[in-house]
């Protein structure tokens, strides 16, 4: 018998007394699986599970931007098999990672902005408004921090900058305002153990950046990648992670015969 394999995160972060919310997300891709037999099907619909969770920041969950009103994502999905679609900044649908699914259905393979929620409609997704209670509270918190100089005083004059449009130094300000209640990019792989593999991640972005900034997640080989020997799907600073390439380097080591947790830990 086939031995399928799911593994379900919800990012750099998330509390472990969350972990509901993964192992709701691995039924409903397990399910998936059996239904459909399609392994990017399963980890798109295990995906919008953690979407549709408030305690996650991706689809409903996800984080306002430094101008206290935007929300913008980024999703991705691939399988072994070469299926391929991705979103960048797009605003005001409930589950970017069905967006970019739909675009395995397009000649194209990765939308943003405008473009991608003009997509959307297209394909029959409705206006959703994603300003949640907890995205309004975890900006309060953040900005309370700032105006309370929780921050040291090298950070709050980046702060500073970055209210005027300059990202410089955002990296230490961040470090400074983490809550323990909030979560990173989320993600599943899966194998159904045929030798077929696939990869959806989703994210709402990092907070107190400003409103265009995409991350590595919708980017492949940064965020995700998938191919004949596994699928890898990942986390942390998204800045760092493009520079790296990360999810094709530790691909690239599950490749050579290195086992799938020695690479992540390297």
């Amino acid at each position: 018998m086939a031995k399928v394999i799911i593994v379900a995160h919800a990012g750099t972060g998330s509390p472990t007394k969350h972990s509901d919310g993964t192992k709701k997300a691995v039924q409903a891709a397990l399910q998936a699986l059996k239904k459909t037999h399609s392994v990017i099907k399963a980890a798109v619909a295990g995906a919008a599970v953690l979407e549709d969770d408030p305690r996650f920041n991706a689809g409903t969950g996800s984080f306002l931007k430094l101008d206290g009103k935007t929300i913008e994502m980024d999703a991705a999905v691939m399988d072994s098999n070469g299926a391929l679609g991705a979103v960048g900044a797009i605003q005001k649908v409930k589950n970017p990672v069905k967006v970019a699914e739909a675009l395995l259905n397009s000649p194209h393979t990765f939308m943003c902005g405008e473009g991608a929620i003009r997509f959307a409609r297209h394909k029959g997704f409705k206006e959703y408004n994603l300003i949640t209670p907890s995205a309004k509270k975890l900006y309060k918190t953040r900005l309370k921090q700032i105006k309370t100089r929780t921050l040291p005083r090298w950070a709050q004059e980046k702060w500073d900058a970055l209210k005027q449009g300059s990202c410089d130094g955002i990296y230490p300000i961040l470090k400074n305002t983490q809550t323990k209640e909030a979560g990173d990019t989320i993600g599943i792989v899966i194998t159904d153990g045929k030798g077929n593999f696939a990869v959806a991640v989703s994210t709402g972005g990092t907070s107190l950046v400003l409103p265009g900034r995409v991350g590595d997640t919708p980017l492949i080989g940064c965020g995700f990648y998938a191919g004949k020997c596994g699928a890898v799907a990942t986390t942390g600073v998204g800045e760092e992670i493009m520079k790296k390439m990360l999810a094709k380097e530790i691909y690239d080591r599950i490749k050579k015969g290195i086992k799938p947790q020695m690479a992540c830990e390297w």
